[in-house]
Parts: structure tokens; sequence; C-alpha cells
């Protein structure tokens, strides 16, 4: 383990972060809410600290390794969203604890959405806007990570993309060549958040809501500058057609979006096994929902089909975005919402769950066994994209969905020992374990009556599910640290 090394990164990385502390110094300026000293003060910590770490490595030319790859990613949003959460502590509104302001700040960096915040149309913008930038960095913060550095590392079946992925994957190190794979991923990243926010404002949203909702949308957070989130803008059906669209652009493998900017071609999406699962599951999903609103009484058919399809693209895809209260929802749907956010989007892209391709990869390979009950000799490859998956790769899908199981019972008999009701247990763990944020029993409106020890194990459950769980506890394991 090279510590000079991973000081060096965590150095240049906590720099640059503070960077992301001056666009809020700006709002707060001019809006004149007051809160600019909270973040310069924040600015002025976070860039110290960076210097601090990077000045006496500066020099170092080593690559990371990947055990020290392990490291850096493991820490990644656990740091960041520590020095994201000053301007929370410092500032006197929204007057947050600590423990409530580091889990604002890593659940917006790693997309999450759950918030402890009420009474978001009086908080200062400048804080408003603050927690959708933190949903943004970490957005482009997860894509990096997921399409060049995870599959490198071979988490949890993500090798199964090293052949089609760009960058550096095939490598033994994580060489600089990150850095192209990174811009690339930036700039369709930055063309996403544009259009958004143009789209938004063409829509009727204001300039300030149209670049914060576009901020929180294409990085599939959730984050909202309303209590009502996008319910406050549910009269509005452009609104909630523009952002159905880009939650499921961002919700696809940017890879594919790599390739089609690449070649100037869409017709590879189809070909991709994992975006048609994907969406042959949401159109599914959208009939039952839809079906089932308009049966039972609750909406009248538009706003059933409004509603319906609103809330399985924005659980699905593990945006969050409320457009009505679906913890009210009648018999199963709630259920059945949380459920979807527990499998995700595709693998590469800014959502969360346990991603698309594991739960084909798991459907397959149970398929196959039912198969080779009735054929005991038969040879029954499961293939993706036309290819042969390697068993190495089912194997560590498998071994993945069990840690992933375990995790999530282990982590709602916790937050259950800290005083919390089944309902908000297990709602809240599968909600911050995928990364979805909505929630269900005394969760379903906002964090902010879950108690702090619960807070403190919902902050792991975010960290293990942004960072693909393998990825840290492969830290816990006496192997790792053997030289």
């Amino acid at each position: 383990m090279r510590f000079a090394v991973i000081a060096r990164v965590f150095g240049i990385l906590l720099t640059v972060f503070s960077l992301t502390l001056l666009p809020p110094i700006g709002v707060s300026l001019w809006y004149e809410d007051g809160t600019h000293i909270a973040f310069t003060i924040a600015f002025a910590i976070t860039l110290l600290t960076g210097l601090f770490m990077w000045l006496p490595v500066h020099d170092l030319k080593q690559d990371l390794r990947t055990r020290d790859g392990f490291v850096v990613t493991s820490l990644f949003w656990l740091i960041l969203g520590s020095f994201g959460s000053l301007p929370l502590i410092i500032s006197p509104q929204p007057d947050l604890s600590v423990v409530d302001s580091i889990f604002e700040s890593i659940s917006g960096l790693t997309t999450t959405g759950a918030t402890t915040i009420t009474g978001l149309d009086t908080l200062p913008p400048a804080i408003l806007y603050y927690r959708q930038q933190l949903q943004w960095v970490g957005g482009i913060g997860v894509i990096v990570i997921a399409l060049a550095i995870l599959p490198m590392l071979g988490i949890g079946g993500m090798q199964l993309y090293k052949a089609e992925m760009p960058g550096p994957v095939k490598d033994t190190k994580l060489t600089p060549r990150i850095a192209e794979t990174a811009r690339a991923l930036f700039v369709i990243y930055i063309v996403l958040t544009i259009l958004c926010g143009i789209g938004y404002w063409w829509a009727g949203m204001t300039v300030f809501d149209a670049v914060g909702h576009a901020f929180s949308t294409v990085a599939n957070g959730g984050f909202s500058t309303h209590d009502a989130s996008m319910g406050f803008y549910a009269h509005n059906h452009a609104i909630m057609a523009i952002a159905i669209i880009f939650m499921l652009t961002a919700a696809i493998n940017f890879g594919l979006h790599f390739v089609a900017l690449s070649n100037r071609t869409l017709s590879h999406y189809w070909k991709d096994s994992e975006f048609r699962f994907y969406v042959m599951v949401t159109i599914g999903a959208c009939g039952i929902i839809v079906g089932y609103l308009y049966a039972s009484g609750t909406f009248d058919m538009q706003s059933s089909i409004l509603h319906g399809v609103f809330q399985v693209v924005s659980i699905g895809t593990t945006a969050g975005f409320a457009s009505e209260s679906f913890a009210l929802w009648p018999a199963f749907l709630p259920y059945i919402l949380l459920l979807l956010g527990i499998m995700g989007a595709c693998a590469g892209s800014t959502s969360g769950g346990i991603k698309s391709v594991r739960v084909m990869l798991i459907v397959k390979s149970g398929l196959r066994e039912l198969n080779r009950l009735v054929h005991p000799n038969a040879v029954v490859p499961i293939k993706v994209n036309r290819k042969i998956v390697p068993s190495r790769v089912t194997d560590a899908v498998w071994g993945f969905f069990a840690i992933y199981i375990l995790s999530f019972f282990v982590l709602t008999i916790i937050v259950m020992a800290t005083g919390e009701n089944f309902v908000t247990s297990f709602s809240t763990v599968a909600s911050c374990l995928s990364n979805i944020g909505p929630a269900l029993g005394d969760a379903a409106a906002h964090y902010g009556e879950v108690n702090e020890i619960a807070k403190c194990f919902l902050i792991l459950a975010m960290l293990m599910g942004r960072l693909e769980i393998f990825t840290l506890l492969v830290l816990l394991t006496p192997a790792f640290w053997r030289h």
C-alpha cells in the first residue's frame, strides 16, 4: 500500500472539490442571503487541507495500483461527503446537527436524495443550490468510477463489460488513460445537463429551479428546491415529461452514449441486452402501477398515467423525485416501487441499486437451472449481447447478490435495534442501500424523524450501495492488507 500516492490523489480531489464551494458563494451574494460566510470558511478549510495533503508529495509520478484503487474508491464519497457537510454545519440555516449535515452531504454526493431538511421553500437560495450541485458532482463521480475503475477492479460482475467499455479497463494499474475516459464522459454529462436545464426553463421553470433540477435529474439524485418535490410542478405536463425523458437517459449505460457519440448511431442501444431488459421491466411496471391506480379509484385515468409512469421511472432509475406521496398509495404499490429501485437501472449509469445487468444474469441463471432439471446433460450457456458469459462473472454476480441481501437484512435489524419500527427500518435501509431516497413509514416525507444512531448506519448503507458493496467490504479482509 503506497500511502503517499493515495494522499496525493486525495489532496488533488479535495483541492478540486474546494472549487465547487465557489459557485454557492456567488449565488449567496447575488441573492444576498447571508450564507456566503459559511461557504467561504468551508472553502478555506477544504482547500488548505487538500494543499496540505498534496504539496509534500506533489512531484510523485507513480500510478495507482489496483490495491490503491480500492482504497481511493472506498474513501472517495466518505471524505468528500465529510468536507461537503461543512457549509451545512457552519450555516445557521437550515440549522442541522453534525450527523444530519453529513447525512445530507453524503446523500447528495452518492445521489441517494434522502433528506433530513424540511421547509425547503424558505431556505436560503445558496443552500438550495449547493444541495443540487452536490448531486451533480456526485453523479459524474459515479459515472467515472463505474465505467473507468470498477470494471478493472472486477467488482461483483461489472467486469462483464470490460471489452465494451472505453478507458483502461484491461490494464493492471490505473493509468492516466482514465483521464481520457473521464473527459469523454464529462462532455456527455454536461451536454445532457444543459439540454435538461434548457428543457425545464422552456417548459416553465424559473432559471434557478431549472438549473437545480437539471443537476439532480441528470445525476438521478432526487433533491429538489421544493418540499413537494416534482409534485410542485405536477400541473405542468411538459415539465413532468422532460423529467421522465432525462431520468431515463441518465439511467442508460453511459458507455452506450459514448458509442452513440463516437459512431453517430442509435441502433446499438436496442442491441444491448441490459437496455432491452430494463425497458421491458419498466414498461411492465408502468402497466401494473397505472392499471391498479385507476382500477382502485385512486386517480382518474389521466392522473393514473401521469403519476404512475412518473413514479415508476423516478424510483426505477433511483432518482427519487415525488410527484405524489406514493407511500399512501393502496396495497402493494409502494413495495413494487421499492423493488424496482432495489433493482435499479443500467450499469455504468448514474442510477443506484443492484443494476439491471445483474438481475438479468440472475434470471438467466435461474432459468438455466430449471432447464437442467428437465435436461440434466444439456449444456446451456448464458449469453449477454450474443456473447457467452464466463462462469467467473456469474459467480461474482451471485456472490454480490448474496452479500447485498445479507447486508440488507443485517442493517435492517440494526436500524430496528435503534428504536425504529419495521416498515421504517426496512424501507430506509432498502432506499439508502439502493441509493433511491424516498422511503416508507416515519421517513415517508423526510428522514428528519429518524434517530441519529440509525442515520449513522444509513450513511454506511448509502456508501455501501454506491460503492457496489464489495469495494468497501474488501478493505475489511486481512488478505487485502498483507503485502
